[in-house]
């Protein structure tokens, strides 16, 4: 089988070779390793290496692909297996999360795009079920990694457009979800509350297209250069890990475990600089504190230029508590408990420890960002509902939930009463009572 070659603009980054068993493996091309400008495609891959073998590629390129109903769904249009990984990328591998294109170089010259009208748009929005990424439309190629409905799209003269002829998107367009009500308003108040904290998160407003709302996210892995787009290259930390996306949560049925958030903190160490480890230790914080249960190790990335690596912005954060039909339990344990509202002084320090911080700062940081976001959300909430696609009732919900969840992780954290001491050997239930260690 013909080696794959792997693109940064027009640029040969190297090529992936299919091995009899189905794995895949990459080798850099050598003038790549050589330009002053190189970066290497992943943190676990310098460029004093050759490449990445198949333990370790075969995971990191299946994590560029979108996952459940949109990869089978891209897989039945595009007539190719969802298994067939370099199948599917030779479909909608020209735009991914990250700086590469797979399988041809990404075209330069004057961009063209589509610019579809306030019905058009509707009507491509409500056809992302069945044609994910706008697959198979001639000029076409484009993914992001995930479950989630989303369309990479550029913003033209303020008018949303479809890139074509493999033009970098700057935005991700993220519909409603009749599964998960108001949830245009409430990842939009997260990031905005996240940015109000000073958190480093992506930039955010939403839209309306006919009966439909939107979330319009600005691309951190996009930048404007000399009046030309370009790509930033990034992989986030399921990547980074050496891990499939099947473990991206730390407990998960691959049989596989995912990253713990100690797991994070030692990439973090590894490759990272040191005010990063701070920055995701704040991060990991105010997941907490938004009840967010999705952030798992591919909601958190890393930034790769021929610098070195830096923390991505936040992205994808979201008020859980208010829908029934979610989990309670965290992507990650903290500290050996994996339900927010359960959390205490303890598992915070059992964190700190873990992870090489200072027990007493890391409390201490718990608290001041919690009364932080109890400052902030109603701020995050009024700049939410100014924006085009109006509130929701869903949003005072969720500014609720994040209140009470932040005044909970406070009174947890500073108290030290006669219970607290008593679950040193235990923890909480569901319903508060206390349970065994193995459980906690």
């Amino acid at each position: 089988m013909a080696a794959t070659p792997v693109f940064y603009e027009t640029l040969l980054v190297g090529e992936i070779q299919a091995n009899p068993d189905g794995l895949l493996s990459f080798t850099y091309a050598e003038a790549w390793r050589l330009s002053a400008s190189a970066f290497p495609i992943s943190v676990l891959a310098p460029l004093s290496a050759a490449g990445m073998p198949p333990a370790l590629f075969t995971p990191w390129l299946t994590n560029l692909l979108p996952e459940g109903h949109a990869l089978t769904m891209i897989g039945r249009t595009a007539g190719v297996s969802p298994g067939d990984v370099l199948g599917i990328l030779d479909r909608v591998g020209r735009d991914t999360a990250g700086a590469l294109s797979f399988g041809g170089p990404a075209k330069r010259g004057e961009p063209r795009y589509s610019k579809p009208t306030g019905n058009q748009l509707e009507r491509i929005i409500n056809d992302l079920p069945k044609r994910p990424f706008l697959v198979e439309t001639e000029g076409v190629s484009m993914s992001l990694a995930g479950a989630q409905e989303k369309l990479p799209v550029v913003l033209v003269g303020g008018a949303i457009a479809i890139p074509l002829n493999n033009h970098p998107s700057t935005h991700i367009l993220k519909p409603d979800n009749s599964r998960l009500e108001g949830s245009v308003q409430n990842e939009a108040l997260c990031l905005t509350l996240a940015r109000l904290l000073g958190l480093n998160a992506a930039s955010v407003t939403t839209g309306r297209a006919g009966a439909r709302s939107y979330l319009l996210v600005e691309r951190y892995d996009r930048m404007l250069k000399h009046d030309e787009w370009i790509r930033l290259h990034q992989e986030d930390f399921c990547q980074a890990s050496g891990k499939p996306p099947a473990s991206k949560y730390e407990h998960n049925q691959s049989g596989l475990r995912g990253p713990s958030l100690p797991d994070l903190f030692d990439v973090a160490a590894r490759f990272l600089p040191p005010r990063d480890r701070l920055a995701l230790l704040d991060a990991a914080i105010f997941n907490v504190l938004i009840t967010n249960v999705d952030s798992h190790a591919k909601n958190y990335s890393i930034l790769i230029d021929h610098n070195g690596a830096r923390l991505a912005p936040l992205y994808d954060l979201m008020c859980a508590r208010v829908w029934d039909n979610i989990t309670k339990n965290m992507a990650q344990e903290i500290g050996g408990q994996r339900r927010g509202r359960h959390l205490y002084r303890r598992h915070w320090e059992r964190l700190a420890e873990a992870c090489g911080f200072n027990k007493r700062m890391v409390v201490q940081r718990v608290v001041k960002l919690a009364n932080q976001v109890i400052a902030k959300v109603d701020n995050a909430a009024a700049a939410v509902a100014a924006m085009p696609a109006g509130g929701h009732w869903g949003l005072e919900l969720a500014v609720n939930e994040i209140k009470n969840q932040a005044n909970s992780t406070i009174r947890n954290a500073e108290a030290v009463d006669q219970l607290d001491a008593a679950m040193d050997e235990g923890g909480l239930g569901d319903d508060g009572e206390l349970i065994s260690p193995v459980d906690s």
